[in-house]
C-alpha cells in the first residue's frame, strides 16, 4: 500500500465520486438478505428454473461478469427494465435517514456525483431514505455505464467523459477496494471506506488505495471543514 499521508490535501479536488451502497450507508444483514431473496426469486421467474438452480446461475453470473444482470443479458436477452421493475426495493426501513451527512457533502468544494452499479431509480430511492438527494449533481448508474459494471475501466473513462472530469482533480470513495484500481490508474485520488463486509474485505497489497477510512460522516465533516 502507499505510504500514508498525514492528511489529504483536498485543494486541487474539484470533483468528489461517490460509491453508494455500504459506503453511504450501512447495507444491513436484513436488507442484503432481501436483494438476495428478491434476486434469486427473480432469476427463478425469468428462466423457470427452481430456487436452487437460480441461486447457482445467479452466483455464476455474478462471479463471472461482476452483475448478474449483464450475464442475464448477455446469455438471455434480458430487457434490462424488465429486470429493474422487479428489483425495485420493497422496504427501506433498514435505511437509517442521515441528513447531516447530506449538509456535509454539500459543503464540499466543487461537484459531488454518485458512481453506483446499481440504477438510477435504486440509487435516488436510497438517497431520498436518506435524506441526502439534493447534495449530489447526478447519479451514474449501470445504464449510464452501457450495463459494464465496476472494476472495468471503460465505465470510469466514460464516467470523466460525460462530466467532463479531470481525473487529477477528482477524488473517488468505495467500500471495495478493487473498485478504486481504474480510478487509480486514471490519476483520482482514491479513498477505501473500510467495512466489515467479507465482499469488501481485501489481502491483497493495495497500491493504488491512497487512504482509508472507516466513518463517512467523519471523514465528509473533515474534508468539508
Amino acid at each position: 500500500m502507499k505510504e500514508q499521508k498525514p492528511a489529504i490535501d483536498y485543494h486541487d479536488i474539484d470533483c468528489w465520486i461517490f460509491d453508494l451502497d455500504n459506503t453511504l450507508y450501512p447495507v444491513t444483514t436484513p436488507l442484503l438478505a432481501e436483494l438476495d431473496s428478491q434476486m434469486s426469486r427473480f432469476v427463478a421467474n425469468f428462466l423457470g428454473v427452481d430456487g436452487e438452480e437460480a441461486r447457482k446461475i445467479q452466483k455464476a453470473y455474478f462471479h463471472q461478469y461482476g452483475l448478474t444482470l449483464r450475464g442475464l443479458m448477455i446469455h438471455h436477452n434480458l430487457d434490462p427494465e424488465e429486470f429493474f421493475s422487479a428489483m425495485t426495493p420493497t422496504n427501506l426501513a433498514e435505511i437509517k435517514p442521515n441528513p447531516n451527512l447530506g449538509e456535509a457533502i454539500k459543503r464540499l468544494p466543487g461537484r459531488k456525483l454518485i458512481y453506483t452499479n446499481s440504477y438510477r431509480k435504486h440509487a435516488e430511492m436510497v438517497l431520498v431514505r436518506l435524506k441526502i438527494l439534493d447534495a449530489f449533481e447526478d447519479i451514474f448508474d449501470i445504464t449510464a455505464a452501457d450495463f459494464i459494471p465496476k472494476p472495468n475501466s471503460e465505465p470510469y473513462q466514460r464516467l470523466c467523459q460525460i462530466h467532463s472530469i479531470k481525473p487529477e482533480n477528482a477524488l473517488m470513495v468505495d467500500d471495495i477496494a478493487r473498485n478504486l484500481e481504474p480510478a487509480g490508474k486514471l490519476g483520482m485520488t482514491t479513498v477505501w471506506m473500510q467495512t466489515k463486509a467479507e465482499w469488501a474485505t481485501t489481502e491483497e497489497r493495495i497500491e493504488y488505495v491512497d487512504f482509508e477510512i472507516r466513518n463517512i460522516d467523519q471523514w465528509v465533516a473533515a474534508a468539508a471543514d
